[in-house]
């Protein structure tokens, strides 16, 4: 695809993410200019080839042209891209060629819920399945690190949505090394490589996945250490939150540098421009819902989304069908 290939070209080659710029224009007419809003708008926080990644780059926050309180054009960009997305999403489901898996990571109280529940909702239920992925459990165990993710990929024509993921192998079991030692892997199969073996693994396996006609594309929150801080407290404050509050996400958050140099070389290791990760400004989370809603419509406008055409012999089938429910009237 000569349009996909063009955007590959540009992701590969990006500048520093610019976190002055504005929203897209909600009064700008017609679908492709608002695709190509979405396109430009996204790909500043796309990060494509990996290589030369360095998340102290990224911002958690960014810098608009709205006032703190004025929420009105964030919410009209949002809105406009939620029923953008419902529109692609039912082609994508009557194409039935594609399929497309979303797949979130943050820390916690980064707004990961938040956003698949604002994000996708205009999206049919009967096309999008969302994935939760806890602690594996004992059958989880027994198979290989991939296989409970594997169970649950989106069938072509869907949108698939991993809350967390694979990756958090390279993570929290990065980061807490003795649940590697937990995983049922023999001695010798734990080395100084792990890491790098690991990283391959899932990129051999993004790419399996995209020559099958399953697009990945990844976003990680980013949200800071004080603003986590900030939803922590107003989860302990507000009764109807405190639910949503553990006291391992406190003890999580003590290991905050290790968390960030996992998530730091996760993405320099597996961002391709088959499988990018969006590194989204998550300290606002309006705005990192514009931000995630414009990478999926960027990614489903770069699959060539159509009706299908039926044949002249249906076309007649159908009209005769017409014809003799008119005739019923008679």
């Amino acid at each position: 695809m000569a349009k996909e290939k063009k955007v590959k070209e540009k992701l590969s080659g990006r500048k520093k993410p610019d976190t002055g710029s504005k929203l897209p224009d909600v009064n700008a007419p017609g679908k492709k200019k608002l695709i190509e809003q979405a396109r430009s708008f996204s790909n500043q926080y796309c990060v494509g080839n990996g290589e030369k990644f360095r998340l102290k780059d990224f911002s958690t926050e960014v810098k608009t042209d709205l006032n703190s309180d004025d929420k009105q054009p964030i919410n009209q960009t949002l809105q406009l891209g939620i029923d953008a997305l419902a529109t692609m999403q039912d082609i994508l489901y009557a194409q039935d060629k594609w399929s497309l898996l979303l797949i979130f990571q943050a820390m916690d109280a980064a707004g990961k819920d938040g956003a698949i529940k604002h994000v996708m909702s205009g999206v049919n239920p009967q096309g999008c399945q969302v994935t939760s992925f806890k602690a594996p459990s004992a059958e989880e165990l027994d198979h290989d690190y991939l296989w409970r993710c594997m169970k649950q990929l989106p069938e072509r024509g869907r949108i698939g949505i991993f809350n967390r993921s694979y990756y958090e192998e390279v993570l929290v079991v990065r980061v807490h090394e003795e649940i590697l030692r937990s995983q049922k892997l023999d001695e010798k199969l734990i080395t100084k490589k792990i890491w790098q073996e690991r990283f391959k693994d899932i990129r051999n396996f993004e790419k399996y996945l995209y020559h099958n006609g399953t697009i990945v594309i990844k976003f990680f929150l980013n949200v800071s250490k004080d603003e986590q801080k900030k939803r922590f407290i107003e989860r302990i404050e507000n009764p109807d939150k405190n639910w949503k509050f553990s006291s391992a996400d406190a003890k999580e958050r003590t290991y905050w540098k290790d968390y960030m140099a996992a998530y730091d070389e996760m993405i320099r290791n597996t961002s391709t421009e088959e499988s990018p990760w969006y590194v989204v400004p998550a300290d606002n989370k309006p705005y990192a819902r514009i931000v995630i809603a414009s990478a999926i419509i960027n990614a489903l406008d770069g699959l060539g989304l159509k009706y299908p055409k039926i044949s002249k012999e249906k076309v007649a089938e159908l009209n005769l069908i017409k014809e003799t429910l008119l005739a019923e009237n008679r």
